[in-house]
């Protein structure tokens, strides 16, 4: 599972980036601070199928506190993006080279309205010039693949008898697009206007969910309103807060449990004024929205569940006695003998069924996998 953080320059996306791995990056107000993009890995957080049945788990990747499983995601900060970026301008096209693998995009938008649409201070700008632009970028972006690969179809059509799906998948193999999407898109958008089409392939394939970022900032929480009344998918969010909540944890001077601030240690004055502001921001939105927004973007925007494979269906286990092992992130939908192929290419050929866990029944190769399930994977000997 891959993510890209984009934006404009100056946006917070570095900051961001910083809150949800806490990975040191240079972070500046200078426009064009992330050149090469920084990745990291975040996580998505679940309450663990520990719970359901008693037991400890024992995670091979990512890890589980008090019942909460933290699974890894790949986060990618990506350059800053300015208009007509697809001209040429700024770092031009080099930002969409870098978010070609992403699944699921998270915009991360300057929503106190500080900044220009090139990242230069200003005041009183509109956030949502800076969601429209850089969508209409990515589009762009979409469009002129997908045109070249209209023309490609044209040609292929005198000579050879051709579907427009496989083409276009053939044109669009290096962007992580399925075939099932491109299908989706042309039942939904059809192919006489090819920008529309293309726009709609782009959210089918690459969903944006908005970070308004720097929340805690003066004439944010207008800003974020006016976002919030035109688009689904946007979330509060300080990633500054995050970053200190981290800082003073870490330090042991304070916990958070259940969005509540527990003091441990001596604070300076400034840390003390730090945390009241957080404590607003939380009692204010429930969060400092960083986690949401990952785990929104995974679970909501993609329609993704987490599944648990183990070895020994009685032992919740794998080959070397670790409990509950592996969590995996896939999509709504996926049936057990593709779930086998995903775990390893040998189990999916070898596939015979399955077990469930809670009800010890066989599952057939066609079980469609529910949220949270546990299953133990039969193949031939």
């Amino acid at each position: 599972m891959e993510i890209g953080l984009i934006g404009k320059p100056s946006s917070g996306k570095s900051s961001f980036f910083k809150a949800a791995t806490d990975n040191e990056v240079e972070i500046d107000s200078r426009p064009f601070t992330t050149i090469k993009p920084n990745v990291g890995i975040a996580y998505v957080t679940v309450d663990c199928a520990e719970k359901k049945f008693d037991v400890k788990c024992n995670p091979r990747h990512g890890k589980c506190i008090n019942g909460k499983r933290y699974i890894p995601v790949k986060l990618w900060d990506i350059a800053g993006i300015v208009p007509d970026a697809h001209l040429g301008k700024g770092l031009g096209l080099k930002f969409l080279d870098d978010i070609r693998q992403a699944d699921v995009l998270i915009h991360v938008v300057d929503v106190s309205g500080k900044t220009d649409q090139e990242g230069n201070p200003t005041s009183s700008h509109d956030p949502l010039k800076d969601v429209e632009f850089v969508e209409n970028e990515i589009d762009e972006w979409f469009f002129d693949i997908i045109n070249r690969g209209m023309e490609k179809y044209k040609t292929k059509l005198r000579t050879s008898k051709v579907e427009l799906k496989d083409v276009l998948y053939e044109q669009l193999s290096g962007l992580n697009v399925s075939k099932h999407a491109i299908e989706d898109a042309i039942r939904i958008a059809g192919t006489d206007n090819i920008r529309v089409f293309a726009k709609e392939l782009r959210k089918l394939s690459k969903p944006i969910i908005v970070a308004a970022n720097k929340i805690d900032a003066n004439g944010s929480e207008k800003n974020f309103h006016s976002l919030a009344s035109k688009y689904k998918n946007v979330v509060p969010v300080s990633s500054l807060a995050e970053i200190i909540l981290h800082k003073l944890i870490g330090e042991g001077k304070i916990e958070l449990a259940e969005g509540k601030i527990g003091l441990k240690g001596e604070l300076t004055e400034n840390e003390k004024n730090a945390v009241k502001i957080i404590e607003d921001i939380i009692s204010k939105y429930g969060s400092t929205g960083v986690q949401e927004c990952i785990n929104k973007a995974v679970f909501e925007l993609l329609g993704c569940i987490v599944v648990y494979p183990v070895s020994d269906i009685n032992k919740l286990s794998d080959s070397k006695n670790n409990i509950l092992p592996d969590a995996l992130i896939i999509k709504k939908g996926t049936k057990l003998r593709e779930f086998a192929y995903m775990i390893h290419t040998d189990i999916g050929d070898k596939f015979i069924g399955g077990i469930d866990a809670v009800k010890k029944i066989k599952l057939s190769a066609e079980y469609e996998l529910k949220n949270n399930d546990v299953v133990e994977i039969l193949v031939r000997r």
